[in-house]
């Protein structure tokens, strides 16, 4: 697309393959870079960043930025006690402890990413739709976001789109009827339409065998944990057992990449608004991508119009109608949209959620 025509632009000096890969480790090459700041040093602990005399826009407000190295639990601390200006975070915990600041300001907005649950289309009972289908209709979204965002006043509109955040211009509820609102009646009705019946313990069951589904999620955090609980108890209202399976973090990529799941939490970020571009990377039949392993032939031709119309909005309804199509094969649900949290030292200008908005460097400065 035009939109990206100049992205990916390196100097001719990075383009060797040890260079690209190796090149900027341990030494920034400022003379590579263009922009309104420039690297004056940089070291193990952190780079400092002073404006660049040969930038042709606009004079930075700043004279100097200081980035440092810091493990998550380090920027905590140091935020808190006045080491750094900035802080990103998305836990009740973290938030209650920088709160204890005085001269702070919380800034609140959507961020661009999206939480989701795949079904794995190839796994034992999830190979029926109707089972997935039956999945989606007892799930209840209004308790499983008053678990994920506890203490955070955090009451986002419900997503209903896995491309498209809920504040983009163009953007629809492509989710089916089903998946609209919370219906476990409708769920058992779905599965008993499909020859599941109830069992003795509570649970349906089909060909002498108790229909349970594997629930896997990574760490130890309690909120993990209580969402993974939650689910389970939604699931057995409804007659589905969930078997929990928890894994370390460093497994998720293996767990990912080797099709190891059957109900997969995960999310997805957008980087852009041209969100129309990605519908066959998330629903095409044979995308690698595409981690509910969930696809069909209507949806993969749906998904190939959206990359050929050049018009922004029209795109984004051609992608709308290909994702209609893909939901309706219950493989993935879009759970929530999480909020996109700033701590900053007050009268820190224009530094803060800002959805697909970029924020100029050069703008960044302090309230006079």
């Amino acid at each position: 697309m035009t939109q990206s025509l100049f992205t990916g632009l390196y100097p001719p000096q990075a383009l060797d393959y040890k260079t690209y890969s190796e090149g900027w480790v341990d030494t920034p090459h400022a003379e590579w870079g263009a922009g309104s700041f420039t690297v004056e040093k940089a070291d193990k602990d952190s780079v400092t960043f002073v404006r660049n005399p040969k930038w042709w826009g606009n004079t930075a407000k700043l004279d100097k930025v200081v980035y440092k190295y810091m493990e998550s639990t380090a920027q905590v601390n140091a935020f808190k006690n006045s080491e750094i200006d900035a802080l990103t975070f998305s836990s009740n915990n973290i938030l209650q402890t920088v709160k204890g600041r005085k001269d702070i300001q919380i800034r609140l907005g959507y961020s661009s990413q999206v939480n989701v649950l795949n079904f794995n289309g190839k796994a034992g009972f999830l190979k029926d739709q109707a089972v997935r289908k039956a999945l989606v209709q007892a799930f209840d979204r209004d308790i499983f976001e008053k678990v994920h965002f506890q203490g955070l006043n955090w009451t986002p509109d419900d997503p209903g789109s896995e491309v498209f955040p809920v504040y983009q211009e163009g953007y629809e509820n492509n989710l089916p009827a089903e998946s609209k609102k919370v219906d476990v009646k409708g769920a058992k009705a779905t599965l008993e339409k499909a020859g599941y019946k109830m069992g003795k313990d509570g649970y349906y069951e089909k060909d002498g065998k108790t229909l349970q589904i594997r629930y896997t999620y990574f760490g130890d955090a309690a909120m993990v944990t209580n969402m993974a609980k939650a689910i389970s108890q939604m699931m057995k209202a409804a007659g589905i057992k969930i078997k929990l399976d928890n894994r370390d973090d460093a497994k998720f990529a293996d767990t990912v990449a080797k099709g190891d799941f059957e109900i997969l939490p995960m999310a997805w970020q957008s980087s852009s608004p041209y969100g129309q571009l990605n519908i066959s990377q998330l629903y095409g039949s044979k995308s690698e991508s595409n981690y509910t392993f969930v696809g069909s032939e209507e949806v993969d031709k749906l998904a190939k119009v959206p990359g050929t119309i050049e018009d922004q909005l029209e795109a984004v309804k051609a992608a709308n109608k290909a994702e209609k199509a893909a939901l309706k094969l219950f493989g993935t649900v879009p759970l929530d949209t999480p909020p996109s949290f700033y701590a900053v030292t007050k009268g820190l200008a224009n530094w803060g959620p800002s959805g697909f908005q970029t924020v100029l460097p050069e703008n960044v400065g302090w309230q006079k």
